[in-house]
This record gives C-alpha cells, sequence and structure tokens, in this order.
C-alpha cells in the first residue's frame, strides 16, 4: 500500500528484457536507506519486489502480466522514474490509498502552464472512465491528485510547483504515456453496485450514478 507521494526521482540503469519479463536496476538515494530484500518499492506507481540491492541501486522483476498493463514495457536505459516506499502504519497518509497495481495507462493531450500551476489534459482508458469524477483522487504515474474536470472520457489535473519538481510528470509530453491507478474506494463501489444491480435491465453507467446520487 501506497499513499502517492513520490519520495525521489530514481534512474532506469540497467533494463533486461526477455519477451514480455524484465528486470530493471534503478539507481536511487533516498529509499534505499532502510531497505530490505522483498521490500515493495512503487516505480512509477507499480508495485515491485526488491530482489537485490546495494547502496546506489536495487533491483526488481516485471512479470508478464504487469509488462502489458503499464508503460514499463516502454522503459528505456537512463529514463527518470517516480520512486515511494511502502506505506509504514504510523505513517502520516498524505495522499490516498495506493495500492500500486496500475489499471492501465493514460495518454497525454495538452499540458499548460497557468500562472504557477501546470495543467494537463490526459486521455483515459474507457473502462476507467466509471471511477473519476471532479475533486475525485487518481495516481498517475504513481503520484496522487485531485480530479479537477471530467470531460468525456478526458480528464484535467493540475500541478502544484511542489509536485512539478518532485515529480516526472512536468516533463511530460503531449502523447506520453502514464500509469494510471483509479480510487480503490471508486472501484469498490462500482463493483458493489453493480453486482447488486446485475439482475437488472438498466445499465450501471453514468446515468444510473448520477440518477442515485453518486455523481
Amino acid at each position: 500500500m501506497f499513499t502517492g507521494i513520490i519520495e525521489e526521482i530514481g534512474t532506469l540503469r540497467i533494463i533486461r528484457s526477455s519477451g514480455q519479463s524484465m528486470e530493471l536496476i534503478v539507481a536511487a538515494n533516498e529509499i534505499l536507506k532502510d531497505v530490505r530484500l522483498g521490500d515493495s518499492i512503487a516505480v512509477n506507481g507499480t508495485c515491485l519486489t526488491v530482489t537485490s540491492f546495494t547502496d546506489g541501486q536495487f533491483t526488481v522483476d516485471v512479470m508478464p502480466e504487469t509488462f502489458r498493463a503499464t508503460s514499463l514495457h516502454n522503459a528505456k536505459a537512463g529514463t527518470a522514474v517516480n520512486l515511494e516506499r511502502a506505506l509504514r502504519a504510523d505513517s502520516r497518509l498524505g495522499g490516498h490509498f495506493v495500492t500500486g497495481h496500475v489499471d492501465g495507462t493514460a495518454v497525454v493531450q495538452k499540458c499548460q502552464h497557468v500562472e504557477n500551476s501546470l495543467v494537463m489534459h490526459l486521455s483515459l482508458p474507457p473502462e476507467g472512465l466509471p471511477y473519476v469524477l471532479p475533486k475525485g483522487s487518481i495516481a498517475l504515474d504513481g503520484t496522487s491528485l485531485t480530479i479537477f474536470q471530467v470531460m468525456d472520457d478526458c480528464i484535467s489535473i493540475s500541478l502544484i510547483p511542489h509536485t512539478q519538481k518532485t515529480t516526472i510528470l512536468a516533463k511530460r509530453q503531449p502523447g506520453d504515456r502514464v500509469n494510471v491507478e483509479f480510487d480503490m474506494l471508486a472501484k469498490y463501489t462500482f463493483n458493489m453496485l453493480k453486482r447488486q444491480h446485475s439482475s437488472a435491465n438498466q445499465p450501471l453507467n453514468k446515468d444510473f450514478l448520477q440518477q442515485n446520487g453518486f455523481l
């Protein structure tokens, strides 16, 4: 479990690929201070297990399912990545509950500086649209963010200066893909309602949710 508060920007040092599986060696500093074998570290929002480490880097494996569902299959040596250690039970929850189980990828459509903020518009995979609403939470490349606007199949988010400096999101350009994890509470709620109304004729869509006070 993570919070979506990025602790450090690391660098993919070595990538070893074999079909749809990968071994990544990631250069880092801060997150290695208390690392142990088997620890979970979110790399661009993807929960991965530490298989070995030194003072300046750690190694993780990427299995085929993760390879297909995330943007890691496009990774190249030298690429910067967001890093976060798993949440401690005695830590402040500064973002929202993030599992590190990426739902898919979103595509950056437009980036625009508005005073001190960077507003980004992203198109989402269709299956994720029921889980988004204005002022709701979403994790992009592992970063906990607030949704400001929902427009058909797109959302907009706004990065404050601190987030621009401490994550890789501000370097994303139109056409880039980012890992997206939808809010866990929204997914559980939607799935529960879907099961309850599976025998009904009315589809469980945005109109139904609005009529029943969920949006």
